[in-house]
């Protein structure tokens, strides 16, 4: 394999100006620089940046962690976040750690031995993470991201989950449905979700209608019928649900569909999230929809600020409510849902 003498002597200039040539460009002429870059085509001679950056104590990688990467929602802000870094001379080090708390410390230490400059992590619960609470040691800036921020102690770039969902509630309420349930995964793994069913609550007690008990999924965007049977099939069915994902809300509207029940017809379905492939459904989702590609532009400017020594605070970024033909007015009103044993609450 072809060293950087190589280069040199092909080039015809010394080992120092070959090595100028690549870590300091500006600072050579540009017939030499010319030289040194085609001696280094012809011998396929690539640099070793890594090596480079580890003498400089940067890596200039940010550690990025994601719960998944089959939703939609954090593929659409890794892409934008790597548009952004990329821009800035930064690359990105990705990893996930399936809804799984146990897994975030393990990941979090595998990616600060590879020396990131910075982190940017979604975590399942911000408040309770022993993750989060061992990172406040350390020196290296971190920034939250979809996580409410909280007392973590870490700036957090996402939307306002309580407000959206009070928002989704209301549209329904609006359209005339006083039964409706909320969907989600398992909560525990999620403060997103919680955060939702609390603003779900919230709408439904200010409009005073009794809140439903919420519907845990076993996984965060597969619905199953089986725990929903008894509110869909009682003489007070339920008219609307709310998923606290759009994965989950399409699975919801599949299940319902492969059951007999009608959408919107028989059930409403409300997603968020705003996925692109909500629109490309029949009956297209109606949802609350996060700017994923402004939260990654937004992740990386903060956590750059936060490199560069600002004490930056992120504001919380602005939701729409993106209409659907899965949404309608029920067909008939009755009486509100009346409360269930074991119900959580705002």
């Amino acid at each position: 394999m072809a060293d950087l003498a190589s280069v040199a002597k092909r080039a015809g200039v010394s080992r120092a100006t070959a090595a100028r040539a690549f870590s300091s460009p500006e600072l050579v002429r540009d017939q030499t620089r010319e030289k040194v870059m085609a001696a280094a085509r012809e011998l396929r001679f690539r640099p070793n940046t890594v090596a480079r950056q580890l003498r400089a104590q940067a890596t200039r990688m940010i550690g990025v962690m994601v719960p998944s990467l089959d939703n939609p929602v954090f593929a659409e802000q890794l892409q934008a976040m790597e548009v952004a870094a990329r821009e800035r001379g930064y690359s990105l080090l990705v990893t996930t750690s399936e809804y799984d708390p146990a897994r975030e410390s393990d990941i979090v230490e595998s990616m600060l031995r590879q020396r990131v400059d910075g982190l940017v992590l979604t975590v399942a619960d911000a408040e309770q993470s022993p993750l989060l609470a061992s990172l406040r040691r350390e020196s290296t800036p971190c920034l939250l991201v979809y996580n409410p921020a909280g007392t973590s102690g870490f700036p957090s770039v996402g939307v306002d989950n309580r407000a959206a969902s009070e928002a989704a509630t209301r549209h329904l309420i609006d359209l005339g449905h006083t039964r409706i349930g909320m969907v989600a995964g398992p909560l525990l793994q999620s403060d997103r979700a919680r955060q939702r069913f609390e603003g779900y609550c919230q709408a439904m007690q200010s409009a005073r209608l009794t809140p439903c008990a919420l519907v845990e999924m076993p996984r965060h965007t597969r619905a199953e019928l089986a725990p929903l049977e008894g509110q869909l099939k009682s003489q007070q069915p339920l008219t609307a649900l709310i998923a606290t994902n759009d994965l989950l809300a399409i699975s919801l509207i599949g299940e319902l569909t492969r059951a007999g029940f009608k959408v919107p017809g028989d059930v409403s379905i409300m997603g968020f999230d705003g996925i692109a492939l909500g629109k490309c459904l029949y009956p297209s989702l109606c949802t609350i929809e996060q700017p994923r590609a402004e939260i990654g532009r937004e992740a990386v400017n903060a956590l750059l600020a936060l490199l560069e020594g600002e004490q930056h605070a992120p504001p919380l970024l602005a939701y729409t409510l993106r209409d659907g033909e899965s949404v309608a007015p029920p067909v008939s009103s009755s009486a509100p849902c009346p409360t269930q044993r074991g119900s959580h609450h705002a």
